[in-house]
């Protein structure tokens, strides 16, 4: 890996972040055409179903592209997908050199594409900036080889650990530069979910709303063990360019689930779990079926402690203002029992802290197969 191998490949990691919440459940990919030192073409994914990023960097390097390398972020695909395999069109281009970030995951391709070019005389260089890339795609990655979505809990809280008062008011706790990041999450992700408590309590439309309403709005996912959503409540009513599911139990009765699809609502029958409440692995499996490749929990503390304790998380975003609530019954934003022991704690990975205006946010990721230890009932 020479210098600049990670020079061009940082060009099409950025590259590839302009398709960013537009691409599932397809991958993020950039590409670069590189002659003599010279940049010749550049293009990424831009939307599932429309040409691949090494089709359009091929494009606009036209007969320059012949001798040239391509910079990819990640292995070319060898299948016939919506579109044609990008092998095909770098064999056909002339491309001398492919630059690969990594190898691509999905079953369909694993290692068949570079395979192919190197079979056809290709020069192939694999993993470069693969750390980078694969932070990139971390959704992808998920979904991909497990077929469920990959899970965010973002909440917000407090400098004591609050995330509404005593009374329930929550609104605002963070400032409008935190909430505004919020707000270009939902616009990256394909789903939001809430509990029923919290649409009971706040009401929230959960839709995307950017300064230059360029926003797409998420699927909304309201777990709702016995269908007690209401039929005025903004998830139904609030204009969106995007679904409204409740996921029920069986014990929701069909009299108000007819009403709920009348309303526009599609319902989810999801089994139970221990607690009779609903099985929050189960329903992953079936927002995967419907292609839905990454979920945001906006939820309060009860649905967060599940999702945890269910082990179906794999990032937390913690927002922290400078405010002081106090109160014994202002609740925080992990419900449940709890852990006994310090040892027992839940603890998070590669975490980052960025500044929004006063607010502080902390990143972290699950390990894998990690989930919030509760005692045993």
């Amino acid at each position: 890996m020479t210098l600049e191998d990670k020079r061009f490949m940082r060009l099409a990691l950025d590259l590839a972040a302009m398709g960013r919440g537009r691409t599932n459940p397809n991958p993020m990919v950039g590409a670069i055409v590189v002659k003599e030192g010279r940049i010749m073409g550049e293009g990424y994914h831009q939307k599932a179903g429309t040409p691949h990023a090494e089709v359009h960097a091929l494009k606009a390097a036209g007969r320059d592209a012949r001798g040239a390398a391509i910079y990819v972020t990640l292995e070319p695909c060898s299948h016939h997908g919506h579109t044609p395999p990008c092998v095909d069109a770098i064999l056909k281009a002339g491309i001398a050199k492919v630059v690969a970030a990594m190898t691509d995951p999905n079953p369909l391709v694993a290692g068949r594409g570079l395979e192919k070019l190197r079979r056809a005389g290709v020069e192939v260089v694999s993993g470069v900036m693969e750390a980078e890339a694969r932070r990139l795609n971390e959704v992808f990655l998920k979904y991909i080889t497990t077929r469920k979505p990959f899970v965010l809990i973002k909440a917000a809280m407090t400098l004591d650990g609050r995330i509404a008062t005593r009374s329930g008011h929550s609104r605002w706790i963070t400032g409008e530069q935190a909430r505004s990041y919020v707000h270009q999450l939902r616009d990256e992700y394909d789903a939001i979910l809430v509990g029923i408590g919290t649409v009971l309590a706040d009401d929230p439309a959960l839709t995307t709303r950017l300064v230059d309403k360029s926003g797409q709005d998420p699927v909304r996912v309201v777990v709702d063990s016995e269908g007690r959503l209401p039929l005025e409540a903004r998830v139904l009513t609030q204009e969106s360019n995007a679904s409204t599911i409740v996921a029920v139990t069986r014990r929701a009765p069909e009299e108000k689930l007819a009403k709920l699809e009348a309303a526009g609502a599609k319902i989810v029958v999801v089994n139970e779990d221990r607690l009779g409440m609903v099985d929050l692995n189960h329903l992953m499996d079936l927002l995967g079926q419907r292609e839905i490749a990454s979920v945001l929990v906006e939820g309060g503390a009860q649905i967060n402690s599940a999702a945890l304790a269910e082990g179906i998380v794999d990032k937390v975003a913690m927002f922290i203002a400078p405010k002081l609530i106090g109160g014994q019954q202002a609740p925080g934003p992990v419900g449940g029992v709890g852990v006994e022991t310090m040892d027992r704690a839940l603890k998070l990975e590669q975490v980052q802290v960025r500044q929004f205006g006063q607010d502080v946010l902390i990143e972290g990721y699950i390990p894998e197969g990690a989930r919030l230890c509760l005692p045993e009932l």
